[in-house]
Formats: structure tokens, sequence, C-alpha cells
């Protein structure tokens, strides 16, 4: 019985260390009562321009990220980038003190296997709130190619009085005024 547990111990060790992915970084503490401090081997932030804002006054504080699950992440640098179809989009403004702007997107991701991004910037001289939408999927994973309906509302935040314009991918999707 030991020695099965033994050799079982030694193979899922060997295949621990045979996966393929990098292992943490410990720094051992001198001293035994302090703690042990993990650091990731590898911390690439995605490039500054790819970074999403979503808007709040200045008065209101610093920018806060919506719908972080649809934000780039940072291993998307290891995923190959596809298309979206998008088939309805509309603005919502929500009835709060400051208002409120909401993006709903339907339509399709190009497979199961595909994960939605999503990027708003804020708005440029003429008021346009550009959004980019895409999808990313491993390209060393198999995957059945069928379409993978979708449906995301994108908080863009609140803007200081104007009018605003919002693009997706290029298209205007619509217009509002605060």
């Amino acid at each position: 019985m030991f020695r099965k547990l033994f050799m079982l111990c030694t193979l899922v060790t060997l295949l621990a260390a045979c996966n393929g992915e990098s292992p943490l970084a410990t720094a051992v503490p001198a001293e035994p009562n302090l703690p042990v401090i993990a650091t990731p081997v590898a911390t690439e932030l995605p490039p500054t321009d790819m970074i999403p804002i979503m808007v709040e006054p200045p008065e209101q504080g610093a920018p806060k990220p919506i719908n972080s699950e649809h934000l780039p992440q940072r291993d998307d640098g290891n995923l190959t980038r596809g298309a979206v179809f998008i088939d309805h989009s509309e603005l919502s403004l929500m009835e709060s003190d400051p208002i409120q702007v909401r993006l709903t997107l339907q339509g399709s991701l190009p497979t199961p296997c595909n994960q939605l991004r999503v990027i708003a910037r804020p708005p440029n001289g003429q008021n346009q709130i550009q959004v980019e939408v895409y999808s990313v999927s491993d390209p060393d994973k198999a995957c059945v190619q069928v379409l993978e309906p979708f449906e995301a509302n994108i908080g863009l935040g609140s803007f200081p009085a104007g009018h605003y314009s919002v693009w997706v991918n290029g298209e205007m999707v619509g217009d509002f005024v605060v």
C-alpha cells in the first residue's frame, strides 16, 4: 500500500512539474514568524492605450472600470484575437444622480470557446465615445465551430453635461444628451 501511495505521489509531482506553467517565486523569510510572500514570475500589464477607462466627472473622483468580466485580461497576449458579430445594440440612461449610461450588446461569438472583451474609451474632442468589442480564444484549444450567442450590459459611466455619441467598432450606435 505504501509503495502504491509513494508511486502515486511521485507521479503527481512529476505531472505538476511538467504542466508548462510558470511556478510562483516565493521569498522565504529568515525569521520563522514572518509570512511567506509569493510573487508571480511574469506580471505584464496591457499597454496604457488598451486599458479601459470608464468616465466619471473629475469632481466625482477617479474613473472606475465597470463590468470587469469583459475587460482585457493580463493573459490575453497568449490568446488569439477574433471577431464578434453584433446583432443589436442599445443605449440606456439610468435614472440616477449622476445619470449613468449603459450600452447593451446582443450578438454571437465565433465559438463557445471565445471570450468577450470590451474597451470603452473616454469621449474625444467631438464627444464621441469609442467602444471596441472583440473576442479572444486559446489557439491551442480544440473547439466546436458553432456560434455562441451573448448579451452584455456595459456600464459606460457618467458624463458632464453635453451631447455624446457612442460608436461600437467604428459604427455609431446612438447618441444621448446629459
